[in-house]
């Protein structure tokens, strides 16, 4: 029963996830959804058409939240919101299906401890409510554990692809292509997370957004010191008139710089990272194997005598 406690656990919140990471269908085209409408007459049999998650747990989902919106402070929602474009908004996730997340992991889990409490482990009234107290605010805190590994996640990708992306940028504006042509050259050469967000802002520029603004914008949704670094580079050369070449090219060299430190540190750091599987999983090993033929002849002179 220790075990398959802690299992069911693993499987439901496993299963959940990957629930949450499906995509919920497929995009249609303006002239099919128009159609479909054009040919029903009933606005019941539309609704039943829907899938089952958005005729019920939408709306249940939509109404939890509605319910913690009104309970949660507008500084945590704010700070949900900036966590959330620090990840990239997974799966297009709002600050209401974040929200609706939690809720669900901590009813469902609180619910779930609540119904092996009663009839598998039989616990007293104070430690079943203790335990479906601390399993649902565990379940409630998941996403929040979920949303940072992200964030940590995507800050490493971007702190990867950033020199590359400079390089590319200082090559195109020496060859005579300006700052926003660059952006877009590199916007159309990789798809990741350097990429979108630099589709992002000029996409936002594009609809009358100054670049100043477009680009702080962006360095506050990635959260990477280099790339903020970069950004207030761009934008004072902008205002003083420095030449973009001279200026990307400075910064490119430093990006290789803080690179090649990068790789030294992590190169560093492996001769103490290494000794933990050494103690832990090659000398308790080596020592079976150089100690073990010997072990019964030492048992056999202090319990027998010969």
């Amino acid at each position: 029963m220790e075990l398959i406690f802690p299992a069911i656990v693993a499987v439901f919140i496993f299963g959940f996830f990957i629930y949450l990471s499906i995509p919920r269908g497929q995009a249609t085209s303006i002239e099919s959804r128009l159609a479909s409408y054009a040919d029903r007459t009933s606005l019941e049999e539309l609704e039943l058409e829907q899938p089952f998650y958005q005729r019920v747990v939408r709306p249940l989902v939509s109404g939890l939240v509605r319910m913690m919106g009104r309970l949660t402070p507008a500084t945590q929602m704010e700070r949900t919101r900036h966590n959330l474009a620090l990840a990239g908004n997974p799966n297009n996730m709002q600050v209401a299906d974040f929200m609706g997340m939690r809720t669900i992991a901590g009813l469902g889990l609180a619910g779930l401890m609540l119904v092996l409490g009663l009839l598998a482990l039989k616990l007293d009234f104070l430690r079943l409510i203790g335990f479906t107290i601390g399993v649902g605010a565990l379940g409630y805190m998941m996403p929040v554990f979920w949303l940072g590994q992200r964030i940590k996640q995507r800050q490493k990708a971007i702190l990867k692809q950033l020199p590359d992306a400079i390089d590319l940028m200082t090559v195109s504006v020496e060859a005579g292509l300006g700052f926003d042509m660059a952006m877009q050259r590199v916007a159309d050469k990789w798809t990741n997370d350097v990429s979108a967000e630099y589709q992002r802002t000029l996409s936002e520029m594009r609809v009358g957004k100054s670049r100043r603004d477009a680009l702080r914008e962006m360095s506050n949704r990635c959260g990477v010191t280099e790339l903020t670094t970069f950004v207030a580079s761009v934008i004072q050369a902008d205002q003083l008139g420095v030449s973009m070449s001279k200026v990307l090219r400075i910064q490119s060299d430093q990006m290789r710089i803080r690179r090649r430190q990068r790789a030294e540190e992590q190169g560093h750091k492996a001769p103490v990272l290494i000794m933990f599987p050494m103690v832990f999983l090659i000398f308790p090993a080596m020592y079976i194997v150089i100690l073990g033929p010997s072990v019964p002849k030492i048992v056999g002179v202090f319990f027998t005598g010969h």
